[in-house]
C-alpha cells in the first residue's frame, strides 16, 4: 500500500537495470548483487508505490505503464545522482559548482553581458534568469536561484547581500516641453497638464514611484502603465506623457534618450538601490568574487557608457566600496 514515504532511489537504480537488461539476471549480473536481492528489491518497491511495474507472466517480461514511467523518469534522475558526488567533491577543492543566477532586468540589459562573461570563468555552469525584483526574490528563497540582483534587499530574509549600487530618480518629458522641472511646484504644474507615464506597479520601481509621487502630494490618472524601461522613455519621446526614470533605466532605453528632455529634479528625493543577494552560509567563497565583478562592471563599463549619453545622470549614481 502507497505511504508518504520516500522513494529508496538505489531500488529505483536497481529497477532501472532490470529494466535495461530485461530480465533479473541480467541487472545482477551488472550490479554485482544476487538475483534474489533484485528481486526483492523490485517487490519492495511495487510495494512501497502500490502499483505493478513488471509484468511477470510474459516472456521475455515487460514493463507495465506503470513501469515505464518509473524508467523514464528515474533514468533522469539516477543520472543526476550519478554526478551529486563529484558535484560535491568538486565544491569541497574549490572548484566551482553549476549555478543560476537571476538578475533584475534593468542591470540585465544594461550590465548582464559583461557581467556573464566575467562570471563564466568562476563556475562550471551558468544559468541566467531575468526578471522583475518580487519574482527573483521569491525565487531565490524557493531555492530556484543560487545569487539574485534585484531591488529588493529582503531584510527579513536570512540572505547576505552586498549593495552594488544606489541610483537617483529624475524626470523626464518631451522634448519640445521647454520649461525645466527643478522644483516640485514646476512638477506639480505639469502634472496638471501632462499625464504621467509609469513603471508597472507590479514592479519595485513602478510601486515605489506610485508611492513617492503619492507622498509628495503629486495625484495624476493612472492611464498609462508599461513593463519595462525602453517602452517607457518611447512613450515620452512621443509625447505621450512624462516620467519619472532612473540613470538604469534610462541607458536601458538609450535608443529614445535624445528624443527626451532630462531634468535631474533634486528635489525628488527618490532613490533605490541595486544588491547582490544569496542565501546566507552558501556559495560564500562565489558570493565574493561576484561582488568583486558586480563592482567592476559598474565602475569600468556601466558608468563610462552612461556618462558618454552627455546628461549628466552619471551624477546620479553612488557606487558602493567592496567589502
Amino acid at each position: 500500500m502507497p505511504t508518504d514515504k520516500l522513494i529508496d532511489m538505489y531500488a529505483v537504480q536497481v529497477f532501472i537495470a532490470v529494466a535495461e537488461t530485461g530480465s533479473m539476471s541480467g541487472a545482477a549480473v551488472r550490479l554485482g548483487i544476487s538475483q534474489s536481492g533484485v528481486s526483492q528489491m523490485v517487490r519492495q518497491l511495487e510495494e512501497e508505490l502500490g502499483v505493478i511495474l513488471i509484468n511477470r507472466s510474459t516472456r521475455p517480461m515487460t514493463l507495465t505503464p506503470f513501469g515505464m514511467a518509473l524508467k523514464n523518469r528515474g533514468s533522469l534522475l539516477s543520472e543526476e545522482l550519478s554526478h551529486l558526488k563529484a558535484q560535491v567533491l568538486d565544491a569541497g577543492r574549490g572548484v566551482k559548482p553549476d549555478l543560476r543566477i537571476g538578475l533584475v532586468d534593468s542591470f540585465a540589459a544594461t550590465c548582464g553581458s559583461v557581467f556573464t562573461k566575467r562570471l563564466l570563468g568562476k563556475v562550471s555552469q551558468l544559468s541566467i534568469r531575468t526578471g522583475l525584483s518580487p519574482q527573483q526574490g521569491e525565487s531565490l528563497l524557493r531555492r530556484d536561484l543560487d545569487l539574485i540582483v534585484t531591488s529588493d534587499p529582503l531584510m527579513d530574509a536570512n540572505v547576505e547581500r552586498y549593495r552594488i549600487l544606489s541610483e537617483r530618480y529624475f524626470v523626464i518629458t518631451p522634448k519640445d516641453n521647454r520649461p525645466t522641472m527643478s522644483t516640485m511646484e514646476e512638477l506639480r504644474a505639469l502634472a496638471n497638464v501632462l499625464p504621467v507615464v509609469r513603471f508597472n506597479r507590479a514592479s519595485q520601481v513602478g510601486l515605489q514611484t506610485e508611492r513617492h509621487l503619492r507622498g509628495l502630494d503629486i495625484r495624476v490618472p493612472n492611464r498609462l502603465e508599461l513593463d519595462n524601461a525602453d517602452a517607457l522613455t518611447s512613450m515620452v519621446a512621443e509625447g505621450i506623457g512624462w516620467a519619472v526614470t532612473s540613470p538604469i533605466c534610462f541607458l536601458q532605453a538609450a535608443h529614445w534618450v535624445n528624443d527626451v528632455a532630462v531634468h535631474l529634479t533634486p528635489d525628488l528625493g527618490l532613490q533605490r538601490s541595486l544588491y547582490l543577494v544569496a542565501r546566507r552560509d552558501e556559495y560564500s567563497s562565489f558570493f565574493a568574487d561576484a561582488c568583486e565583478i558586480a563592482h567592476d562592471v559598474v565602475l569600468n563599463t556601466f558608468l563610462p557608457r552612461l556618462t558618454a549619453l552627455g546628461f549628466g545622470v552619471e551624477t546620479l549614481i553612488n557606487i558602493a566600496e567592496v567589502k
